[in-house]
């Protein structure tokens, strides 16, 4: 027995199985089916990429070796996931041949982040996903991949088999009957699997709460709440044990820092299985909107033995992952500037921003500002000091020993304090 410390939020979210023998027993399977993969079958040039940055410094390539020899102390694991770099490239090759095929029982919705898991909680890991030129390696595997999972070829999963996103049993954990889609199509109606992923609620679905009450600020995402956060300082420890948040580093040294200086943090994670589109949680004007390059498959070291909490990483993503920064000037003077952080985690192999939002444009309660393509992510929303009246109980994270609790996109997410403004 191989151990460590217990499940982490990927597994609530629904990114990987619940329990950690499925996620092996679906890793054994893709190492099994390797015995039959061409021997003569080269690399995408993507994988060969990586491997060319791991192979070109002693250092990568040490930790590259290191990372797969070392034994995880944030997690329990049954038996060992990798022998090889080699080993390891090829499975990384084989996952960006495919699109996520759904399962009861051992669904890896980020199969890519399931084969790198072992590597990604070890020392030598922590430093490798760091490294900027195997982070610029791994946009250009995912790059690849979101290519594929935009193509028709990618739609075939989207059938109705055990293993298809139209079964029942997918059907039911997707709540299908809320989206758009063609219930006679073979397909569904979606060209490919990112088209499947971004789906569309059904006219009326998700309401915008208190339409006319600009006080009223509501959730960007459909998203379990995880923390909030009062007090934020500028600059602070993001990668320590308790996560504080950094809001230098949040926003990537945007000007609009001062604004939330003694504010508040709301920090809540996606589903992979549920809607992934972005909505302004205010009516207002975008002073800033921009994409900021971070790591992909990088942890926080608290993730490890010492960690209290099985969520650990959230945080710390949020300061360091790649991420899309929306700022807004709310109508509402009372709530004044808001910035809004959407998190790419795990596979997530694009954060798009939508088409007009731009500084100068204005933007309705509830519009929509963009989407994630594929994979499991978090959003962070903050405010300025002494903005923030109350949060919904809808908001509030739960007890830990309690189920989280979802949080409908543009439901109430907070009240702002009324005439505060000045």
């Amino acid at each position: 027995m191989v151990t460590g410390a217990s499940e982490d939020v990927r597994r609530r979210a629904g990114w990987l199985p619940a329990e950690q023998a499925h996620l092996e027993s679906w890793l054994r399977g893709q190492r099994d089916r390797l015995a039959d993969r061409d021997p003569d079958q080269v690399l995408h040039p993507a994988v060969a990429a990586l491997r060319d940055v791991i192979e070109s410094d002693p250092v990568l390539r040490m930790e590259a070796n290191e990372m797969i020899a070392q034994v995880p102390s944030g997690r329990v694991y049954a038996e060992r996931h990798l022998e090889s770099v080699e080993e390891l490239l090829v499975l990384i090759d084989e996952v960006i041949r495919s699109a996520p095929e759904w399962s009861e029982e051992q669904m890896v919705m980020t199969p890519l982040d399931g084969v790198l898991d072992w590597t990604k909680a070890t020392p030598a890991g922590f430093a490798f996903y760091r490294d900027p030129r195997v982070n610029d390696a791994l946009r250009g595997v995912l790059d690849a991949w979101c290519t594929f999972l935009s193509s028709p070829e990618s739609a075939d999963v989207i059938v109705d088999s055990p293993s298809g996103w139209r079964s029942d049993a997918a059907r039911r954990a997707v709540g299908m009957d809320q989206f758009e889609h063609d219930p006679d199509d073979e397909h569904w109606g979606f060209s490919s699997w990112n088209d499947f992923f971004t789906r569309r609620f059904r006219d009326g679905e998700r309401p915008v709460a208190a339409p006319d009450d600009d006080a009223v600020v509501v959730s960007p995402c459909e998203a379990t709440p995880y923390r909030i956060a009062s007090g934020v300082k500028r600059r602070d420890e993001f990668w320590a044990k308790a996560e504080p948040y950094s809001l230098d580093e949040l926003l990537a040294g945007d000007e609009s820092v001062d604004a939330f200086v003694d504010g508040t943090v709301f920090q809540a994670f996606l589903s992979a299985v549920d809607y992934h589109r972005w909505h302004s949680p205010v009516s207002g004007r975008i002073v800033n909107a921009w994409l900021q390059p971070g790591t992909y498959y990088s942890e926080a070291e608290s993730q490890g033995a010492d960690a209290a909490e099985p969520t650990l990483s959230q945080g710390y993503l949020a300061h360091v992952a790649t991420r899309a920064i929306v700022v807004i000037d709310a109508d509402d003077p009372a709530v004044g500037l808001i910035a809004v952080v959407f998190v790419g985690m795990s596979d997530v192999s694009s954060c798009v921003i939508g088409d007009g939002i731009e500084p100068g444009a204005h933007v309705r309660k509830g519009d929509e500002l963009g989407y994630f393509q594929f994979g499991g992510s978090t959003v962070c929303v903050l405010f300025g000091p002494g903005v923030v009246e109350s949060f919904s109980l809808e908001a509030i994270p739960q007890a830990p020993d309690e189920a989280p609790s979802l949080l409908h996109v543009r439901a109430h997410l907070a009240t702002a304090r009324r005439g505060s403004a000045g």
